[in-house]
């Protein structure tokens, strides 16, 4: 072989394996997730319209326990109470029923439950705004709020959320748009917020979440937007517009994190739930006809509240299949 032709082959030899080695770098760094998006499916269901154990006027919010036990309010019509299930839906006890006093409710809207399982529920309507705390079987604690614009009261109080030291936030919607921050007997601490668009301002503030660092993260849901807060009310980021694309909502209610951080945002008017990063990318959605209040448990399982059927519906992420990896 003369040199020249042993050049040539050579380098065409070397080609092909720098070819061959980019091939191998390029599929051998793609997960699953380069292939398709994260998919979730229906793995379980209960619920109805109708009156009874079981059966909901309007569900609109949902809560899980340290057990697993799941709570569901129900908002309007004649029960006006919470019910609580086991995590596939069996019926355990409710408490509540349409009226004014402890225990007692007329708009039983958001709900949250704290490290010791004690069962937090927003009340609003008429001259009962309030918060309402009980033990996880219904068993009245104390409440606070009335209604107004100072400190500690309320003109819509709505989604509610505790943290790691017991102390809670509510959302306080209406002509207030601000969350307050409360200790876990009621005692006002802090609030933020005044009605309008820019960062920090709210137009109905419908729920809240909180991750493990303690950051909040408010469904202000007039301006059809995420909002992300530290502990104290300092605005971090945003996202979220009017519309109907990825990232985007129409009538956002509802609002959950699992333990990863990640964001689960009940998009009613677009018939989805929303799956996002703590910083908002967008990560997957999926179709529900009526999505109220989302909540996720410890395996990661999403309940959901679907208002078009009174059910709760629980989702999981679907098995994916191999990528599919070029030959």
């Amino acid at each position: 072989m003369s040199k020249r032709n042993f050049l040539i082959t050579s380098m065409s030899i070397s080609s092909s394996i720098l070819a061959l080695v980019l091939l191998c770098l390029i599929t051998t760094s793609k997960t699953p997730a380069a292939y398709a998006a994260e998919q979730y499916s229906l793995v379980g269901k209960w619920g109805s319209i109708g009156s009874g154990y079981g059966k909901f006027s309007q569900p609109l919010e949902v809560a899980i326990d340290s057990s697993g036990n799941v709570y569901v309010t129900d908002f309007n019509g004649l029960a006006n109470d919470v019910q609580k299930f086991t995590n596939n839906g069996t019926f355990i006890t409710s408490w509540g029923n349409l009226g004014f006093g402890n225990g007692r409710f007329t708009n039983p809207a958001g709900i949250a439950i704290d490290s010791s399982d004690n069962v937090y529920v927003s009340d609003f309507g008429n001259a009962q705004n309030a918060i309402q705390k009980f033990t996880n079987n219904g068993t009245f604690i104390t409440s606070w709020g009335s209604t107004g614009l100072g400190d500690g009261q309320f003109i819509n109080p709505g989604g509610i959320a505790v943290d790691s030291s017991g102390n809670v936030y509510v959302g306080d919607f209406g002509e207030n748009n601000r969350i307050q921050k409360f200790d876990s007997n009621g005692n006002f601490i802090t609030k933020w917020g005044t009605p309008g668009t820019s960062n920090g301002q709210f137009i109905t503030p419908a729920d809240i979440v909180l991750d493990k660092t303690g950051n909040l993260y408010v469904v202000d849901a007039g301006n059809d937007r995420i909002q992300k807060f530290d502990s104290n009310g300092n605005f971090i980021t945003k996202w979220g517009t009017t519309g109907s694309n990825d990232g985007q909502f129409s009538r956002l209610i509802g609002i959950a994190i699992d333990s990863s951080g990640n964001i689960y945002a009940a998009d009613n008017s677009n018939n989805k739930v929303q799956k996002f990063d703590s910083n908002g990318n967008f990560i997957t959605k999926w179709s529900v006809n009526s999505p109220a209040g989302v909540a996720v448990d410890s395996a990661g399982k999403v309940y959901v509240v679907d208002q078009n059927d009174g059910s709760v519906q629980i989702y999981s992420v679907a098995s994916q299949p191999p990528p599919n990896i070029p030959k």
